[in-house]
């Protein structure tokens, strides 16, 4: 029996999917998860991890969803899943986009982006969430609290969690005002302050409540 993560009703991410899968003739299967849609700035970020078959869960074993790991741990264990993937893609689509196409369209596009990005072609996709991949061949299953559930998936959500970070702290120096450091975009207190003192900069997505109230403002 897997040991239950503290303070976590879902423990470990399982297999169930996977071996299912495996069972079914489908050989390359794809994890896939984001990170960024409800922040004001920067970029949404995608990640696709197809594991190398045969799949070790007892090398993975520290593997949890991306929001319950300490910076620290999820930078850890992001090593740890390069290791242990055959195939890692990356999708980020801009916040000059996000505006232009909307928030679920530029989810979708940097998730297609990070399943292109594969250096081999999956035949089976496992999504986070209730977002469909629409106009793909590739079979896909959407899972609601995949990155709890699925191991693959729970895999995406920290690649897709520590490539966001690493962008949001490069942004921070371009964009010194606003403590994107500390709260990679999202809509905390200091960043509302921040956007208060100083107005929106080219990375904030204009087109999201706060920021086009800000923005309003100037």
């Amino acid at each position: 029996m897997r040991e239950r993560k503290k303070g976590s009703k879902y423990g470990s991410p399982n297999l169930v999917e996977e071996e299912a899968l495996l069972d079914q003739g489908y050989a390359l299967i794809a994890g896939i998860d984001e990170v960024g849609r409800g922040a004001l700035a920067g970029p949404v970020v995608a990640a696709a991890v197809i594991l190398r078959p045969p799949i070790n869960s007892d090398r993975l074993a520290t593997v949890r969803d991306s929001k319950e790991l300490t910076a620290i741990k999820r930078e850890s264990i992001y090593k740890l899943i390069v290791a242990e993937a055959i195939a890692i893609g990356i999708g980020t689509v801009s916040s000059q986009i996000i505006d232009s196409i909307n928030i679920l369209n530029a989810t979708t596009l940097a998730m297609r982006q990070a399943i292109e990005q594969l250096s081999c072609y999956p035949d089976f996709l496992l999504i986070d969430g209730s977002i469909a991949l629409p106009r793909t061949r590739i079979h896909q299953k959407k899972i609601i609290r995949g990155d709890k559930l699925c191991l693959s998936i729970a895999c995406a959500s920290i690649i897709a969690k520590v490539t966001r970070d690493r962008i949001m702290v490069e942004l921070d120096e371009s964009y010194p005002h606003y403590g994107l450091a500390n709260h990679k975009g999202y809509g905390t207190a200091q960043h509302l302050l921040c956007l208060n003192q100083n107005g929106p900069s080219p990375i904030h997505r204009f087109t999201f409540a706060p920021v086009k109230e800000t923005h309003r403002l100037l």
